[in-house]
């Protein structure tokens, strides 16, 4: 009998090394052109190559609360998930909803728990389906769903794993939405200063031009723009650039 061992090691190494390199790809969040649809992609493509499933799924909780498939490995497979976000049932919704793992060996045998999704399944060409939550403590962000065109699914370290790997993209997506927001709060605090110099230039060029106090100007300054409909900020722009009638502004009585 030949001597396999020397294979099946070098099999276990390379396994060893691309799942590596997947958590390393899960974890490289901070890159300048980061990019959630293609992290997504790589999440669901690479638990089909590493576990090797049927196809796996990626379904995602939006700001309002619904759900919307974010990446799928196959067509198939987005197809069932679509299905599963549009009837809001199967276990992709279960586990979402519940934010615990929902395993189903033979959906088949499911007729009574999930009657559409088992059948769309069936057209699809799935026979299996597990889904696990993606979440960080209380927060659930999606599920990643394995899906197997036998009964059985992947085995318990192969879904240990892909708990692994959605926790860790679970991180990441949390992380980028933390840096989205941080961006938008300093882009609207950072608006909302440039506002108020140009404000306070205007009001300079106004309690300069008649001789009024900068509380005087600014008096005159908010009510020209709220008989005229004009917005305070871009009244003080014009006036800070020249290109307002100062006389009408002053004569306002405020």
């Amino acid at each position: 009998m030949a001597d396999t061992s020397g294979t099946l090691d070098t099999t276990t190494r390379d396994r060893e090394r691309r799942v590596s390199r997947t958590f390393v790809k899960l974890a490289d969040t901070l890159v300048a052109d980061f990019d959630i649809s293609e992290f997504l992609n790589t999440l669901a493509e690479e638990c089909a190559d590493l576990l090797g499933v049927t196809a796996v799924g990626v379904i995602l909780l939006n700001p309002r609360g619904g759900l919307e498939v974010a990446a799928t490995s196959t067509h198939q497979a987005r197809l069932l998930e679509l299905f599963a976000v549009e009837t809001d049932d199967g276990p992709c919704v279960d586990c979402v909803r519940g934010g615990t793992a929902v395993f189903c060996e033979d959906l088949g045998g499911e007729a009574h728990r999930w009657p559409r999704f088992r059948a769309a399944a069936h057209e699809c060409g799935f026979k299996s389906a597990q889904a696990l939550p993606m979440r960080l403590r209380d927060q659930i962000v999606g599920v990643l769903t394995l899906l197997g065109s036998q009964p059985g699914g992947a085995d318990p370290d192969d879904v240990e794993l892909a708990q692994a790997m959605a926790d860790v993209a679970t991180i990441g997506i949390l992380q980028q939405r933390s840096i989205e927001t941080g961006d938008r709060l300093t882009g609207q605090l950072q608006t909302a200063l440039n506002s108020r110099v140009v404000i306070e230039q205007a009001k300079g060029v106004l309690a300069e031009r008649g001789s009024l106090t900068m509380n005087e100007a600014f008096t005159r300054l908010r009510g020209y723009s709220r008989t005229n409909n004009l917005r305070l900020t871009e009244l003080a722009h014009s006036i800070a650039e020249g290109t307002t009638d100062l006389r009408s502004v002053l004569a306002h009585p405020g």
